[in-house]
């Protein structure tokens, strides 16, 4: 396709770029429904899970949260009691004595 002037060539790259936008918002919606089915069956709702996750420094985004909870139900169940600790007591509590729940691994450190 040959284009005359510039502004026909912006005008042509906009649908294209609107569609792939919307493609991946596509997945993002997908990958939320899923972990609010996966943490509605462990009595959480999402903005709560993922809120408290964020707080207690768990750094996975939702894709990989999204994938935890079809392939890993176990590591997805330790993510979620964690953040079930940390809703009601807080990092401290949710972390213990310095040992996190069944299952988890964490990079915190405690200052002391």
């Amino acid at each position: 396709m040959v284009f005359l002037t510039v502004s026909c060539w912006i005008r042509s790259r906009g649908p294209d770029r609107y569609w792939k936008v919307q493609e991946v918002l596509k997945h993002a919606r997908l990958w939320i429904t899923r972990i609010a089915a996966a943490s509605r069956e462990h009595g959480m709702k999402y903005p709560a899970l993922v809120h408290n996750l964020t707080k207690s420094s768990v750094q996975l985004n939702r894709r990989v949260i999204s994938d935890l909870a079809i392939t890993e139900p176990k590591s997805f169940l330790s993510l979620a009691k964690l953040a079930q600790a940390r809703q009601q007591e807080g990092l401290r509590a949710a972390l213990g004595n310095g040992k996190e729940p069944a299952g988890v691994f964490s990079r915190v450190v405690l200052l002391q």
